[in-house]
C-alpha cells in the first residue's frame, strides 16, 4: 500500500473530491488541515512552491496539485 498524503482546507471544495475519491477506493490518507496547522502549511508551500489546496504526496516522491484523478489513479494504480 502506498503512503498518501493531503494537505488542505476544509473550504476546499476538490480537496474535498480527493478525500472521497481516497475513501470511495479503500485509499488510506493522512489529512493535514493547513488552514489551522500553520507547521504543516509551511511544509506544504515548501514542497510545492505555492499555497493552492489541495497538495497530495504519494510515497514521499510524487507530488500533484489540485485533484487531478487521472494522474492520482495512475499512482495509486486505481482503475477506473
Amino acid at each position: 500500500m502506498k503512503k498518501v498524503e493531503i494537505y488542505s482546507t476544509p473550504s476546499c471544495h476538490f480537496c474535498g473530491m480527493a478525500k472521497e475519491f481516497f475513501a470511495a477506493n479503500n485509499v488510506p490518507f493522512t489529512n493535514y488541515d493547513v488552514a489551522s496547522d500553520t507547521a504543516k502549511r509551511a511544509e506544504m508551500v515548501q514542497l510545492s512552491g505555492q499555497m493552492g489546496v489541495p497538495v497530495i504526496v504519494i510515497d514521499n516522491k510524487d507530488l500533484i496539485v489540485g485533484f487531478d484523478q487521472k494522474h492520482i489513479s495512475q499512482l495509486l494504480d486505481i482503475k477506473a
